[in-house]
């Protein structure tokens, strides 16, 4: 009986060995860029390569070996100095998707079957200059449901941000489309306007919802984008893009849920083993870390992905999701155990409010988000291991980084409710942000959580008209992070006034915005 179990335990691991394949190939300089390797082209050894789990180095000529299974995609991880080929619509092409079978029949098609795994499955790289002081675009939710808004999203925002000349690759934060998976192609030919490598991360709106099992809900997106789950490095700087949404929510089966599948975690585990200490890593991913309790995201894979960047002192996270703005900081009350708080940024969206609100002259809804947060786009500076961010708002200066509300007039010498209210887009509780009236002394202004009476205005413009405006009426407003207060002086002379703030950013920047108001004689009653 136990001979028999011995030989049944033999024919039962050489099954699991041989579900395994072994893919071997090599990462090569690319020297006639015709993505075919030849005798003469060398390999590159050192590069990391992985199959969304483990990750190896190739060796001295170049070669790496990797397991895979029936559902995998080996890719390069992208070494400094370093290109992977372009596609017409610009998406690096780093990848192998290997899919015997092709992807689960699924309402939104996913990927062919790409048949038996080829004898040698090589990555092209090309060399290319890298400056340690560099800029990336970054795309919060561009989430078009329809190619209406697909149209609003090219003339409001990308057509803009062509502009910016001097970018060396973006990346949008997920949310490429609104459910409507079709749209991922032509967002990619979109994009392929702003001239640029241009990366991507999958959002809640990219997935496939009639999948079975968290691993399937990607295979859209697969199709057109690769993998969900890599890696890349630029100059000193190492980014990790990760899928963080659960689906099905392992709890109930239903809707979706933050966070990280143990594979995932075992792939950024295995691939910091290669990532020096003194680089900048930077987490992409779509929903924020952010919590208020376990129902937005997962403790525990929160706390693994904390605990394996605790020795890197160079880290920042950036997320969308939210269509809000916030500077996220965690520190040992939130397990992270680092040497200086981790900082997410969880950014702004290029689709604002879901496209609402407002036409502006070009036909365009203005979609100012729900905090007050003009719809834009962030720039990510990188000089060596350190970063600065700047929050680009649609049709405004750079400079633009504050918005004031205040009255118009107030009555002389009788106290009001009314205030000077800044709202400062990419502030914190903590940002140090002053006030003066008429070039006067400065002084503090105090932070706030509450809703932008100015976002609140325009709801109650939108309230009282009794004939439809065009466009759709924006979201309820919540409760900004970065507003601030001051009370309006009344006891000043008759006539104009002029109010001033600057606010501090976490980069020790310093931002001003200007504005009036009027004191006049009180009306009797």
């Amino acid at each position: 009986m136990k001979k028999l179990l011995l030989i049944i335990s033999v024919i039962t691991l050489s099954i699991h060995v041989d579900a395994r394949q072994q893919a071997t190939g090599f990462v090569y300089h690319d020297a006639n860029q015709n993505g075919k390797k030849e005798r003469s082209e060398k390999g590159i050894p050192g590069v990391a390569v992985s199959n969304g789990k483990e990750v190896v180095l190739t060796d001295n000529q170049g070669k790496y070996v990797l397991p895979v299974d029936d559902d995998n995609i080996i890719f390069v991880i992208k070494p400094s100095s370093y290109t992977a080929p372009l596609d017409e619509n610009n998406l690096p092409r780093y990848f192998y998707i290997h899919k015997p079978n092709g992807s689960p029949d699924l309402k939104y098609k996913g990927v062919e079957p790409t048949g038996r795994l080829p004898k040698s499955v090589d990555f092209a790289l090309y060399p290319q200059q890298e400056e340690n002081n560099f800029t990336a675009i970054v795309f919060g939710d561009p989430q078009p449901y329809t190619e209406k808004e697909l149209e609003l999203f090219t003339k409001g925002v990308v057509d803009k941000a062509t502009k910016e000349k001097k970018a060396s690759f973006g990346i949008s934060l997920g949310d490429l489309v609104g459910d409507d998976l079709d749209l991922h192609p032509k967002y990619a030919q979109v994009m392929r306007n702003m001239g640029l490598p241009w990366y991507n991360v999958m959002g809640n709106h990219d997935m496939n919802y009639d999948a079975e099992v968290d691993e399937h809900a990607d295979e859209a997106f697969e199709a057109t984008f690769g993998p969900a789950n890599y890696a890349f490095n630029y100059a000193n700087a190492h980014f990790i893009v990760l899928d963080d949404i659960l689906y099905p929510d392992p709890r109930d089966g239903q809707g979706y849920w933050g966070g990280f599948r143990e594979d995932q975690l075992d792939f950024v585990e295995n691939n910091l083993k290669f990532v020096d200490k003194d680089k900048l890593v930077v987490l992409a991913f779509h929903i924020p870390l952010w919590h208020v309790n376990e129902n937005t995201f997962r403790n525990s894979d929160r706390q693994r992905l904390f605990d394996l960047l605790k020795d890197y002192p160079n880290v920042l996270a950036m997320s969308a999701h939210t269509h809000l703005q916030r500077q996220n900081f965690y520190s040992g009350s939130d397990g992270w155990d680092g040497a200086q708080p981790f900082h997410e940024y969880n950014a702004g969206t290029t689709s604002g409010d879901w496209y609402s609100g407002k036409l502006n002259a070009e036909g365009v809804p203005v979609s100012t988000m729900r905090d007050g947060t003009p719809k834009g786009y962030a720039l990510l500076r990188v000089e060596g291991s350190k970063y600065t961010i700047d929050y680009q708002t649609i049709g405004q200066p750079l400079q633009h980084q504050i918005r004031l509300y205040n009255p118009k007039v107030v009555a002389n010498n009788r106290g009001t409710s009314a205030g000077i209210f800044a709202n400062f887009y990419m502030g914190h509780q903590d940002s140090k942000v002053e006030y003066r009236i008429d070039n006067g002394e400065w002084k503090p202004m105090t932070w706030v959580e509450a809703a932008d009476p100015d976002y609140t205005a325009g709801l109650v413009e939108w309230d009282l008209v009794e004939e439809l405006m065009p466009g759709r009426r924006p979201s309820n407003a919540v409760p900004s992070t970065h507003l601030w207060r001051a009370a309006i002086p009344t006891n000043l002379s008759l006539g104009k006034h002029h109010i001033e703030v600057r606010a501090t950013d976490m980069f020790g920047r310093v931002f001003t915005e200007k504005s009036d108001y009027r004191i006049a004689e009180p009306v009797a009653y």
